[in-house]
């Protein structure tokens, strides 16, 4: 079993650079099934979660090589198939949004039910309502969903929630629907925003992404462009943490800032000094943290991604935080391993009760879910002694080079492998 050593109490300073978004890349790959010819993807994290979706859309038949330097190459041409591996749906739940884009092409779509990090309950009945509603059959049988359709038809669309991840995917189904799709109460992150950007380069028509009601019109065709992933917000937003809790001077560099700009707020509150130009942030800390509360919602507000990460931030703040989920109930397994560092932190339902000690104790811990691996990281940068963290494979899904990353920042990082080959992911 792979592991992380860490030792604790080095100071992180320097330059980082966050690779391509994990989310966004994500959808936008799932997206490229809509277009013939080569599309030709930049800036495209060597992740795991990358990975497997390579491996979902070449089960679908779909040529796809991932090169060096994140250029990622889809030719979607030809779908020769129509079912994906519920081996590798299973294991995340963006693979899921195949769906759409192969049902709009081949009027005929099976996938399995999605899984992923255990985090709460991610119900796909928003993407089903909306599928059903563009005129689809669908049925959803011995872990699959099957949706078949003659004719794809624009119409309105309500979402109870602001969904991203139901966002998304609608949006790509109506780009080859028959007239105007007008989706209501749609989710506004970054990421949706750039997708559409992507399906506009494809020559999608699409109005009014990044607000609360996205209208497309269905086109006949769309054709593979060239397209640079932007920024990953969530690992700016860790590399941010960890820059604090170490009491640190780091800048992050090729950022949005107003996608961060609600996360920047809550670390100021926090006793960082946070330095935002046109593209990069300087974040630095010289004192202990301060408490501070933070509830996650939908965006513009705190992202839930980075609710962990930031709670093992508020372990050592001075005084008692609370912080609040409203996106996933079971976004809290983390707190027994920081218990195990010492932290003072209980779980109240949704909420998380913080008093903040001086210095938290290195422990063996083990990651539960992609985020939760990031909060032990930044904990054991800054806990006293040694620590080992378990469960890498989650972090992998979601953070390129990590251990490279920390190391040239300062940290006494290190992954121990146990097996003698590995792809290059996250070493």
């Amino acid at each position: 079993m792979d592991k992380l050593i860490l030792t604790g109490g080095a100071r992180l300073e320097g330059c980082v650079q966050p690779s391509g978004s994990k989310n966004g890349a994500l959808a936008i790959m799932a997206g490229a099934l809509l277009a013939k010819g080569e599309t030709i993807l930049r800036n495209v994290p060597a992740i795991a979660d990358v990975r497997t979706m390579i491996e979902v859309m070449r089960g679908l038949g779909v040529k796809c090589e991932l090169e060096s330097g994140g250029v990622l190459r889809i030719d979607a041409t030809e779908i020769p198939f129509t079912e994906t591996s519920y081996e590798l749906v299973r294991t995340m739940r963006a693979s899921f949004c195949v769906l759409g884009p192969v049902l709009a092409r081949r009027g005929y779509a099976k996938v399995a039910m999605p899984g992923g990090c255990d985090i709460g309950a991610r119900p796909i009945d928003f993407h089903v309502k909306g599928i059903q509603t563009l005129g689809a059959h669908v049925v959803i049988d011995h872990g699959f969903v099957e949706a078949q359709c003659d004719h794809l038809k624009g119409t309105q669309i309500y979402l109870n929630f602001p969904s991203a991840g139901a966002t998304q995917h609608l949006m790509t189904i109506a780009c080859l629907s028959d007239g105007l799709t007008t989706i209501h109460n749609a989710a506004a992150e970054p990421e949706v925003f750039e997708l559409a950007n992507f399906l506009r380069k494809l020559g999608a028509r699409i109005s009014g992404a990044g607000t609360t009601t996205i209208r497309i019109s269905g086109v006949d065709e769309l054709r593979g462009t060239d397209y640079s992933v932007p920024f990953d917000r969530m690992e700016a937003g860790t590399f941010a943490v960890a820059a604090s809790i170490t009491r640190g001077d780091v800048r992050i560099e090729n950022i949005v800032p107003e996608h961060v700009e609600s996360f920047c707020l809550k670390l100021r509150e926090a006793g960082a000094i946070v330095d935002v130009s046109s593209n990069d942030m300087r974040v630095r800390c010289h004192e202990r943290p301060l408490a501070t509360d933070i509830m996650t919602m939908p965006y513009p507000g705190f992202p839930t991604d980075l609710q962990q990460p930031f709670a093992a931030l508020l372990t050592v703040a001075d005084g008692t935080s609370i912080v609040t989920e409203n996106v996933y109930e079971r976004r809290f397994r983390y707190v027994s391993e920081l218990q195990r560092m010492g932290a003072n932190i209980k779980q109240e339902g949704r909420n998380a009760i913080i008093t903040g000690i001086p210095n938290l104790t290195g422990a063996q811990t083990t990651a539960s879910d992609l985020r939760a691996g990031a909060a032990l990281v930044c904990a054991a940068l800054a806990a006293e002694g040694k620590s080992e963290i378990t469960g890498v494979e989650h972090i992998r899904r979601g953070y390129d080079n990590m251990v490279p990353k920390l190391r040239a920042l300062g940290a006494q990082i290190e992954l121990v492998s146990t097996e003698t080959e590995r792809e290059p992911v996250f070493v």
